[in-house]
C-alpha cells in the first residue's frame, strides 16, 4: 500500500475483516513500509537472501538436497559420512587421506615455499656445525655477524637488525641435535641487547653447563630471567660470564647484589664472570654411621706434618739467578719491549690466572680489607694478553689453548704488552719473595713465588713464575746485550693475594690459631651466654678446633645433629668456601 493511502481507506479494510469475524478487536492495520514489530524494534527473524550458488542450485540437473537426504533417511542403507570407509563384507576399509602437490596439476601455480625452507635449513645447518668442536663439546658462536657462511647467506643472526628469536630458536634447535651434546656455548660479541633472542637457550639445551655471554648489550636484569622461564631453566649450568654486560656496571657497591641476582636465577651455578660462587652452608652430605664405625676425628693441629724450607739454589750461583731476575723484573715493570732480546728466537710464554681466593686470605680477609683489593678486575687477565689466559683448567677449546701459547720472541713481547701494568717491590723485604733454582745438564730451572701492586688500581696480586733457562750463546742477542742466559719458557700465574705466610720457613699453618679453653676473648665470651648451658660447652669447643664464631658454630651443630664429630666431618668438607665473617 503507497504511503498516500488516505486512513479512511483502512477504516475500511478493518470493518471488512471484522465483519467477517478474522478480527476479534480493534488492532491498526499496517501497510508493507512498517517494520516488524512496531516500537520494540526490528525483529530478529530475517528474510532469505538470495545467494549465488542458489542460482545455480535451480539451475543444475539431478535431484536436490532435500530429496538425496530423504531417500537416505528412507533406505535401509547406513548412512554414508563423506570420508568415512564403507562396510564391506570383509569389514570397514580404511581410506587413506589423499594430498595434492600443486606443482604438478595443471591449471594450479607451481610453489617453492618448502623446498626454500629447507634450503634455509641448510644453511642454517651448515653454520652450526662448522662452529662446533666436538672434542671439546664446545659450541663457538661468538662474533657470528663476522662469519663467511652468515655473511654468504645473509643469515639473521642474534644482534643484527631485523632479526627475531624465531632465527634463534632454529640455531639452538639444530644445536640441540650435535652430538656429542653441548657443554659449552659462547655467544661472545654478537650485539646481543635483549634476553629475547636468546630465551629459547633452555629449551633446547637444557643441561648446558657453561655460557659465555660476555660483550654484548645486556642491560636489565630482565634479560636474564628470561633465560630461567619456568619450563626452560638452566638447572644445569655451572659457569656463567657477563662481563663487557652494561647489566653487571662498574660500580663496585652494586657488585653484591648483582652477584647475589644471578645466583638466585642458577642454583648450580659455581662460577660468576670468572670469579667462584662462595656458597656457606652446613648441608654436605656426611656418611652413615654407627656405633661401631665412627668417624676418625679431624686433628686439632695447626700446622702441616713437614715443615717448610727456606728458598734454596742447586748447581748454580746465586749471582746469575740474582742479577737475572732484578733485571727482568725492573724492564717487565717500566719498559717490557726491551726483553725482547733475553728470549730465545723459539722461547714461548703463556700466563693463566686464577680467580679463585685462596683460602688463607678468605679467613683472614684480606680480599676485603686491604686497600683497593675490591678494585681488582680479572678480565683483564681472562682476555689480555693478545690470546687471554691459559688456565687448562677452565679452557676446554683446543683453537684457545693454542691461542694462548705464545711461540718466538717477537710473539711473546706482543703478549706481556697486552699486561697489565705491574710493580714487584725487589728491592723491598726478602720475605715479600720465595727463590728456588735447580741445574739440570746445562739447563737452569728457576721459580719465583711472590707478590707486585698492579697499576693503575694500586692493589696486590701474588704471582708465581717459572722460567727454563739456558747459557746465552756468544753470538746471541742476549749475550750482546749483556744478559749471561736467555729464556727458553716463561709461565706466569696470577692469583689473588695471599700473605708470605705460605712460604716462610718453619711451620706451616693450616688453620687459624685461637684461644685455648679458659682464654675465650671477651667477644666469645659474650657471644657464648646467649647459648643454654646444655650445649655452651660444646659450642665453645668446637670454636676453638674451627675457628668459627658462635653464631656459624652453632648453625654447623644443629645441621649435624648436635654430633660433635660430624661437625667437624662437615666444617672440613666446607671451610674452604665460607667467607671471613664465618671466623673469629
Amino acid at each position: 500500500m503507497a504511503s498516500t493511502t488516505s486512513s479512511s481507506s483502512r477504516n475500511i479494510l478493518t470493518n471488512a475483516l471484522r465483519g467477517a469475524g478474522l478480527m476479534d478487536r480493534d488492532e491498526r492495520m499496517r501497510d508493507i513500509q512498517d517494520k516488524p514489530g512496531g516500537r520494540k524494534g526490528s525483529s530478529k527473524i530475517r528474510a532469505h537472501r538470495q545467494r549465488p550458488v542458489d542460482n545455480y542450485k535451480d539451475q543444475a540437473s539431478g535431484p536436490s538436497r532435500v530429496s538425496m537426504l530423504t531417500s537416505r533417511a528412507s533406505s535401509s542403507e547406513p548412512l554414508s559420512i563423506r570420508g568415512a570407509s564403507r562396510p564391506t563384507a570383509a569389514g570397514r576399509i580404511r581410506r587413506n587421506a589423499v594430498s595434492m602437490n600443486t606443482s604438478k596439476v595443471p591449471g594450479m601455480p607451481a610453489t617453492s615455499t618448502t623446498n626454500v625452507g629447507i634450503k634455509v635449513m641448510d644453511q642454517w645447518r651448515e653454520f652450526v656445525r662448522s662452529r662446533y668442536n666436538r672434542e671439546t663439546k664446545f659450541l663457538n658462536l661468538e662474533r657470528m655477524l663476522d662469519d663467511p657462511i652468515v655473511q654468504k647467506h645473509n643469515l639473521l643472526v642474534p644482534g643484527v637488525p631485523g632479526s627475531s628469536g624465531k632465527e634463534t630458536a632454529i640455531m639452538f634447535k639444530l644445536a640441540a641435535q650435535l652430538r656429542p651434546a653441548v657443554q659449552t656455548l659462547s655467544l661472545a660479541n654478537n650485539h646481543i641487547q635483549s634476553g629475547k633472542d636468546i630465551s629459547s637457550i633452555g629449551m633446547f639445551l637444557p643441561k648446558l653447563a657453561n655460557l659465555s655471554l660476555a660483550n654484548n648489550q645486556l642491560k636489565a636484569m630482565d634479560d636474564i630471567r628470561l633465560l630461567t622461564r619456568e619450563k626452560n631453566k638452566l638447572d644445569f649450568l655451572r659457569e656463567l660470564v657477563l662481563t663487557g654486560n652494561p647489566i653487571k656496571g662498574d660500580d663496585p657497591a652494586n657488585t653484591e647484589q648483582y652477584r647475589r641476582d644471578i645466583v638466585k636465577r642458577f642454583p648450580a651455578l659455581e662460577m660468576l664472570d670468572n670469579e667462584p660462587i662462595v656458597k656457606v652452608g652446613f648441608d654436605a652430605p656426611i656418611p652413615h654411621t654407627n656405633s661401631s664405625h665412627r668417624l676418625t676425628p679431624v686433628p686439632t693441629t695447626n700446622s702441616f706434618a713437614c715443615p717448610m724450607g727456606a728458598s734454596f739454589l742447586t748447581g748454580v750461583s746465586g749471582g746469575v739467578v740474582s742479577d737475572f731476575l732484578t733485571r727482568f723484573f725492573t724492564l717487565f715493570d717500566a719498559q717490557r719491549s726491551e726483553l725482547l732480546d733475553v728470549y730465545h728466537p723459539a722461547a714461548t710464554f703463556s700466563f693463566s690466572a686464577n680467580t679463585s681466593i685462596p683460602p688463607r686470605a678468605r679467613i683472614q680477609g684480606l680480599h676485603s680489607t686491604l686497600p683497593n683489593q675490591r678494585n681488582l678486575k680479572w678480565d683483564v687477565w681472562v682476555g689480555g694478553g693478545n690470546g687471554g689466559s691459559r688456565n687448562l683448567t677452565r679452557v676446554g677449546n683446543v683453537d684457545k689453548m693454542a691461542q694462548s701459547l705464545h711461540v718466538g720472541r717477537e710473539n711473546v713481547i706482543q703478549s706481556v704488552l697486552g699486561l697489565p701494568q705491574t710493580k714487584h717491590d725487589i728491592a723491598g723485604s726478602p720475605s715479600a719473595f720465595c727463590l728456588d733454582g735447580w741445574l739440570a745438564g746445562s739447563t737452569l730451572f728457576v721459580t719465583v713465588h711472590g707478590q707486585f701492586t698492579e697499576e693503575p688500581v694500586s692493589a696486590l696480586r701474588s704471582f708465581d713464575r717459572s722460567f727454563v733457562l739456558a747459557p746465552a750463546a756468544d753470538d746471541s742477542r742476549a749475550k750482546m746485550k749483556g744478559w749471561a742466559v736467555e729464556i727458553l719458557s716463561d709461565q706466569l700465574t696470577v692469583r689473588g693475594y695471599s700473605s708470605s705466610d705460605a712460604w716462610t720457613p718453619g711451620p706451616m699453618i693450616v688453620q687459624p690459631i685461637v684461644a685455648s679453653k679458659g682464654s675465650q676473648p671477651p667477644s666469645l665470651e659474650a657471644a657464648l651466654a646467649s647459648v643454654p648451658e646444655p650445649q655452651r660447652e660444646q659450642v665453645a669447643r668446637l670454636c676453638q678446633q674451627t675457628g668459627l664464631n658462635v653464631k656459624f658454630a652453632v648453625d654447623c651443630l644443629q645441621q649435624n645433629g648436635w654430633d660433635h664429630e660430624r661437625a667437624i666431618a662437615n666444617f672440613a668438607q666446607v671451610k674452604g668456601s665460607l667467607t671471613r665473617d664465618a671466623f673469629l
